[in-house]
């Protein structure tokens, strides 16, 4: 079963590829050269590989991200998001040392977050999730440093980005004054979901799947988070992102699922409702009357917009101290575009002769082929 190894995506576009681990060079007698250096963050490399492998995670991502897009969208954007790839990676190289500097501690968030994948992904046991993983050419360690590293980055972003951008009353109610033709819309409600398949399950294993369901609507009921049972419990494709679907109008979704949802109101969920494949819970996150939204309603959406529009500049601010406070290379031919004014580069050296070399010539800042 492949296992698909999720990024963690930080908050704004621009970070798309950040959470790239690099990967570790295999043990090899000293003085054997195993492969180019791209970059060097301080102590840390990355190499060719890296480069190389964060290069086709990218594209999976890409055509993950934009399904349905013609072949020309779908290179345009590749493209795109290509030109910072490099910048991504050292990205999360300085933010991995901050979070050292600043002593941060993920392994309880790690296992919550490896257990959450295995349930995404239906399997049994943590040695289920493990032999998945490695039956696709992966060490379970690398694994793991990959989530782990993730966690690090995001941990270091809301506490040193996100916890320093503000968002007062006042700026939200401008924001709407500004821009009211965004909120004129027809009735729509905005649903999460909570699915459990059943195909090709017999009716004995179809009852117990409805008394999970069952189980869990009693649970939300009772105070539960919804979007947290989600990412848990969820069997459909929503899970990772807490059961949301998104918006939708009359005459979008099923008549029995149509009937169902625009009766409720906000934060209300439907009964459990038996589909073809499976049983769903749906959660009314908002329901939008026809004509002007009133402030209440999309206050949270504004926050959320005004919140991304300055996460990004906040962001780069800081990355851009780190690289201030940091050592970064980058070899020629190789483009890192959030690189400072008067950083520097790895030196290219030409091929030695087999005779010893002198030292006449030589380049004190050139730096090695990466050795294991």
């Amino acid at each position: 079963m492949k296992v698909r190894i999720t990024s963690f995506l930080l908050p704004v576009a621009a970070a798309a590829a950040l959470l790239l681990a690099p990967a570790r060079c295999p043990a090899q007698s000293k003085g054997v050269i195993v492969e180019d250096i791209v970059a060097r963050v301080n102590n840390q490399i990355i190499t060719l590989s890296d480069y190389q492998k964060a290069a086709k995670d990218l594209a999976e991502e890409v055509q993950q991200d934009c399904q349905g897009c013609s072949p020309d969208k779908l290179q345009s954007e590749l493209e795109n998001r290509r030109k910072n790839l490099l910048r991504d990676l050292i990205d999360q190289q300085l933010l991995i040392a901050r979070a050292k500097d600043m002593d941060v501690h993920v392994e309880t968030d790690l296992v919550k977050r490896l257990d959450e994948i295995r349930k995404q992904n239906n399997l049994a046991t943590m040695d289920d999730f493990q032999k998945a993983v490695e039956q696709q050419g992966i060490s379970w360690e690398d694994y793991k440093s990959r989530i782990r590293d993730g966690l690090l980055t995001q941990e270091v972003i809301r506490r040193e980005v996100g916890g320093h951008i503000d968002i007062g009353n006042d700026e939200v109610k401008k924001y709407y004054d500004a821009h009211k033709d965004e909120f004129q819309r027809p009735e729509e409600v905005d649903l999460s979901e909570i699915f459990l398949k059943t195909t090709g399950q017999n009716p004995e294993e179809i009852a117990a799947v409805r008394t999970r369901a069952e189980d869990l609507r009693n649970r939300i009921e009772k105070g539960e988070d919804f979007a947290t049972l989600a990412k848990r419990y969820s069997e459909g494709p929503t899970a990772k992102n807490g059961g949301e679907l998104g918006e939708f109008e009359h005459g979008q979704l099923a008549p029995q699922i149509e009937d169902a949802v625009f009766k409720l109101d906000r934060n209300q969920i439907t009964d459990v409702m038996q589909t073809k494949t499976g049983f769903e819970i749906l959660k009314v996150n908002q329901h939008y009357q026809a004509g002007l939204q009133p402030l209440d309603k999309v206050e949270t959406e504004i926050t959320d917009k005004i919140y991304q529009k300055k996460m990004e500049p906040a962001l780069r601010a800081y990355l851009a101290q780190l690289r201030e406070e940091s050592y970064v290379q980058v070899r020629p031919g190789y483009t890192d575009t959030a690189a400072v004014p008067g950083g520097t580069v790895i030196q290219e050296v030409p091929p030695t002769p087999d005779t010893p070399a002198k030292k006449k010539g030589k380049k004190k800042n050139s730096l090695p082929k990466a050795n294991g």
